[in-house]
């Protein structure tokens, strides 16, 4: 089968799309024909090797977090899947990914795929949508008629954050530059600050119960946010470089989110997406061999919205 791996830590360069033997499932696994993954930003900082402590990967290593696909072949001991399911999935960091025609996932991290769109696109929404998912309901426990800011909704977990929030019935405040701000307020936002001509701190003008960041902004920019926090409020950081900042006097928590694979949580997400209530979005779709262009691309911050990435199976 065909599949982009590398075989050292490198530039995009190192992406290779070569022919490797098919794999087969073991206990507990389940063999993909992949419809698609999905381009994360993570997958750029484990190719540079910037994520060898946190993310531990075998070389030669082929990326792809997310995968959305059809069962092809099932190991010893799987139950409650069968060859033909279409399924997703967040797949281990540390493993093979999903940028190739076929791969093995663990049983317990997929879940059916969502019927009402494209299975392909359905690679779009497991990583992405987890971590908005566990930054709103797990850390900041948002809840009905709550402020949430979310900063740096114009990215793939922003508009999942944004609809998430507005769709829990809270006050959804979010920035967003030019480019995005059609979409940030399409997908619910309440308030959207162009934050390439205006402070956030300066356009906050009433206390929020939460701020989830997404954006890589300047520690003292990240730092100011927590001011905007009512006390006992939380601030929930996806950036994972840039410890989350907090103030104790005030009870302001900050939490540093690393997203983790929830079979039961997307599943939620899923049949949120099938009743309508979760829209998927997909901004360019690119096949497999293009994968190492791709990277190149985001490397230059050249990528905008969600990729998903798209083998041609026999």
């Amino acid at each position: 089968m065909k599949a982009v791996r590398f075989h050292e830590y490198g530039d995009p360069d190192v992406l290779r799309y070569e022919d490797v033997a098919q794999p087969v499932p073991g206990a507990g696994q389940v063999r993909i024909r992949v419809a698609a993954t999905s381009f994360n930003p993570v997958d750029g900082n484990i190719r540079g090797g910037f994520m060898r402590g946190p993310i531990p990967v075998t070389l030669p290593h082929t990326p792809g977090i997310d995968v959305a696909g059809t069962v092809d072949a099932l190991g010893e001991g799987v139950d409650g899947l069968t060859v033909g399911d279409d399924v997703i999935g967040f797949l281990p960091m540390n493993g093979t990914g999903a940028a190739a025609e076929y791969v093995l996932a663990p049983a317990e991290v997929l879940t059916p795929a969502p019927k009402s769109v494209p299975l392909a696109d359905a690679a779009a929404l497991p990583l992405v949508g987890l971590t908005a998912y566990q930054a709103l309901f797990e850390h900041a426990e948002l809840t009905a008629g709550q402020r949430v800011l979310v900063n740096g909704a114009g990215g793939a977990v922003g508009g999942y954050a944004v609809q998430l929030a507005k769709n829990a019935g809270a006050h959804v405040i979010a920035t967003a530059g030019p480019r995005s701000t059609a979409v940030v307020t399409s997908a619910g936002a309440d308030d959207v600050i162009d934050h390439t001509t205006t402070r956030v701190t300066t356009a906050v003008t009433e206390p929020v119960d939460a701020v989830l960041n997404l954006a890589p902004v300047d520690p003292a920019e990240l730092d100011a946010l927590v001011a905007l926090v009512r006390p006992g409020g939380v601030l929930v950081n996806t950036t994972v470089w840039m410890p989350a900042p907090s103030d104790q006097e005030r009870d302001v928590r900050g939490i540093d989110l690393f997203v983790r694979s929830d079979a039961e949580q997307l599943a939620q997400l899923v049949t949120s997406v099938d009743r309508g209530e979760l829209g998927i979005a997909v901004a360019e779709r690119v096949p497999l061999a293009e994968l190492p262009a791709l990277h190149a691309r985001a490397a230059q911050g050249a990528v905008h919205g969600k990729v998903i990435v798209l083998p041609v199976t026999g």
